[in-house]
């Protein structure tokens, strides 16, 4: 699922991190190569998490179902962490800023960006939910952190909103008016996830420790998964499907793509890092091509080009 990642973290001293970023590697290769293989399978990752949503919307899964996959099995994976870190003050996270990030990074975040693709296809998803989280990000950054925005980021901006408006436009001609709606929950998504993004740098709270925190108090989901819709339907699919779901999803998606993004920041910087997330709409694009075939609409490939544009101008000095 998710998305890109705060483009405008960064590594700092008081930061409360507890994860070990600033660990080198064990090779020899240098830190920009490093780096640019991190960036690079971040953007992957989370563009996987796009395509096989998409594909377990298509077979049936709901979006109640995707999300538990998302959340819960990386909670088992991660009690340990957090039981390290102290359930009494969650390593210095404290109860009400965790219920925060996981009421805007957690479940209720899935479950609007799943529901977007029973509506709507793909390419309207991989785009328009991480163009969002750039654009309200760069929105917040002005006006909650007080952060000075270049020119070529407010044109940047601008290039965004002119691609999503096409690909939108091309859901009310192709679709209709439910169209409109799926892309409304990608945009909803994406400030989402954009509150969380600027929570963790308001808070300074490293991503990998909000992950785990989060995805530790989204096992509450198990329960009410069980008392609203029960697991037979999920079971219904088979194994290998939702074997497949939590392993890109609560795997892929989530842990590795934000271990993986936290550690190009560290090795590049936030600026270059931030890059990587102009590359997952093209990787979703891709993905989705060879995972179930959908392949874009002319308009849908303009849009995503637009947009690219609109995403280096946003990351310029």
């Amino acid at each position: 699922m998710v998305t890109a990642a705060p483009a405008s973290y960064e590594k700092r001293d008081d930061i409360k991190t507890g994860d070990p970023l600033t660990r080198r590697f064990p090779v020899g290769l240098p830190d920009s190569t490093l780096g640019l293989a991190c960036g690079a399978g971040a953007a992957l990752f989370w563009a996987a998490g796009f395509a096989t949503a998409r594909h377990g919307i298509l077979i049936g899964f709901s979006p109640a179902d995707l999300a538990l996959h998302r959340f819960a099995w990386a909670g088992f994976l991660f009690l340990p962490y957090v039981a390290r870190m102290g359930f009494a003050d969650l390593g210095g996270i404290g109860w009400r800023k965790a219920i925060a990030l996981t009421l805007f990074g957690g479940p209720p975040l899935a479950l609007i960006s799943y529901a977007g693709f029973i509506l709507v296809p793909l390419g309207h998803g991989g785009v328009i939910q991480p163009s969002s989280a750039t654009l309200f990000g760069l929105l917040f950054s002005a006006v909650i952190l007080k952060e000075w925005l270049p020119a070529s980021r407010l044109v940047g901006a601008g290039v965004i909103v002119l691609g999503v408006c096409l690909i939108g436009i091309e859901a009310l001609a192709t679709i209709g008016h439910h169209g409109i709606l799926g892309d409304l929950a990608f945009v909803a998504a994406g400030l989402c996830f954009a509150i969380f993004a600027v929570l963790l740098r308001r808070w300074r709270i490293s991503p990998l420790p909000a992950l785990a925190v989060v995805s530790v108090i989204s096992l509450v989901d198990f329960p009410i998964h069980a008392a609203l819709f029960g697991f037979e339907r999920m079971l219904s699919f088979g194994l290998a499907e939702n074997l497949l779901q939590l392993f890109v999803q609560g795997a892929l998606a989530g842990p590795a793509a934000i271990y993986l993004f936290a550690r190009a920041v560290v090795l590049v910087g936030p600026s270059r890092a931030a890059v990587f997330t102009a590359l997952v709409p093209a990787f979703t694009l891709a993905i989705g091509y060879i995972l179930i075939g959908e392949v874009p609409s002319v308009t849908q490939f303009i849009g995503m080009l637009i947009v690219l544009v609109g995403f280096r101008l946003t990351q310029r000095q």
